[in-house]
């Protein structure tokens, strides 16, 4: 559900660049951390247990075959995200934090603090 919203927003904006006579000739990115939706959206099979999934997915997969859009796989441990909807360990935490750019505003400042 979360690709097919995502699709309609990046078509959203090619339609709007292409207002501004902005072109783009290549296909955006769509990143997704889930592997079954990333192989439901690129192979048309139909199975049982996927029958409401494709409904959902057959935008993503017309976005793909029209080339607009290139689905990409992101590992858990690159998914930023996953600081705000997951249970992180601090090994997990910290990279995630550092790499969004955020620090602790209780941290003691340098030379004796507050």
């Amino acid at each position: 559900m979360s690709m097919t919203l995502a699709v309609r927003e990046i078509e959203l904006v090619r339609y709007l660049l292409g207002d501004f006579v902005v072109t783009q000739t290549e296909p955006t990115d769509l990143h997704c951390d889930n592997q079954a939706a990333l192989y439901i959206a690129a192979k048309p099979v139909f199975h049982e247990r996927t029958k409401t999934v494709e409904i959902d997915c057959h935008n993503v997969r017309d976005a793909m075959q029209a080339e607009s859009i290139r689905t990409k796989k992101v590992h858990t441990k690159e998914q930023l995200a996953d600081v705000f909807i997951k249970a992180l360990g601090q090994h997990e935490f910290e990279p995630i934090v550092s790499e969004l750019g955020s620090y602790n505003l209780h941290a003691q400042l340098e030379g004796g603090g507050c």
